[in-house]
């Protein structure tokens, strides 16, 4: 799954930290996210979403490979 959660974070100046905490995770977590090796639940998804405001499937994409 692609992402878009580093350049949503610029856009808003926002630290890894400040979104972890904004959505309670820690910023381990927000990081493994913007690298792809974690995929966020549902729910963190949709925290991530309303903290920039927008939708789940504006800052997260499936691939292909998400199909195999």
């Amino acid at each position: 799954m692609k992402n878009s959660l580093k350049v949503e974070r610029a856009k808003q100046n926002l630290t890894q930290a400040e979104l972890a905490n904004r959505v309670g995770v820690s910023r381990q977590t927000i990081n493994s996210i913007e690298i792809g090796k974690f995929v966020p639940s549902t729910l963190l998804a949709l925290k991530i979403a309303f903290v920039f405001q927008t939708t789940v499937d504006e800052i997260f994409t499936l691939t292909e490979t998400d199909w195999i």
